[in-house]
């Protein structure tokens, strides 16, 4: 496994607010809010990109989508709304190279996002 942020939150080498944990993934609170709910999902397995997903992380990439839906209903805010971002590269604006699903909630969203 690299040696990115990521790996060393699921390491437990730094700390982090962990929200949810399954055997496949791993969420916890963004340090860089850009909403009043910002939490990141990550796979227990080191995928830098979603480029680098294939056929047979399918299962692992919908896991990623139902912890956060899961989340967002156990936290009270499924039905009124939430946006789910996956960044890829840097002119996608991906700055941590460890696959991760953004979960945004707590206010309304724009669209276009920028």
């Amino acid at each position: 496994m690299s040696d990115t942020i990521f790996s060393k939150i699921i390491r437990r080498e730094i700390p982090a607010d962990i929200v949810y944990e399954s055997d496949e993934v791993l969420a916890f609170r963004d340090l860089n809010p850009q909403a009043p709910v910002h939490v990141l999902f990550i796979p227990k397995r080191e995928l830098a990109t979603l480029n680098d997903a294939g056929q047979t992380d399918a299962l692992l990439l919908g896991q990623l989508l139902l912890a956060a839906a899961d989340y967002a209903r156990r936290e009270g805010f499924a039905e009124q709304g939430y946006r789910t971002v996956v960044n890829c590269n840097e002119d996608g604006g991906q700055t941590v190279f460890y696959l991760h699903v953004h979960l945004l909630a707590g206010r309304r969203m724009h669209w276009p996002p920028g």
